[in-house]
């Protein structure tokens, strides 16, 4: 991915666009984690920014955990405008993940 390329990582029932390329690891419910792919993604990727729902707060406490222990400054918008900018990713990685709002958005930086 390049800089400011944007990969969504999303649950099991986050609707995708067309457009974006889809890898849908979703095999059973939660099965692969939100935890699991985002963890493994960071490990890969250079990331400088997220943005996640902010409904995550009120509903989702593992979730809000998750975000919070990866991201110091997390952009938090109402979920409605985080799935609108969905169309906006280059790649959506769709986990099973079966919690609500275990979805972020991630903005890809460059490793030097």
């Amino acid at each position: 991915m390049g800089h400011t390329d944007l990969v969504m990582v999303c649950d099991a029932g986050l609707p995708i666009p067309e457009g974006p390329a889809v890898v849908d690891l979703a095999f059973r419910a939660g099965v692969p984690s939100f935890a699991d792919v985002l963890d493994g993604l960071l490990e890969e990727l250079e990331v400088e920014g997220a943005t996640a729902a902010r409904e995550v707060r009120d509903v989702n406490a593992a979730a809000s955990g998750l975000l919070d222990r990866h991201f110091s400054e997390l952009e938090l918008v109402p979920h409605e405008e985080l799935k609108s900018r969905t169309h906006l990713a280059r790649l959506v990685v769709r986990t099973g993940e079966a919690s609500p709002y275990a979805n972020v958005l991630l903005r890809c930086g460059v490793p030097f």
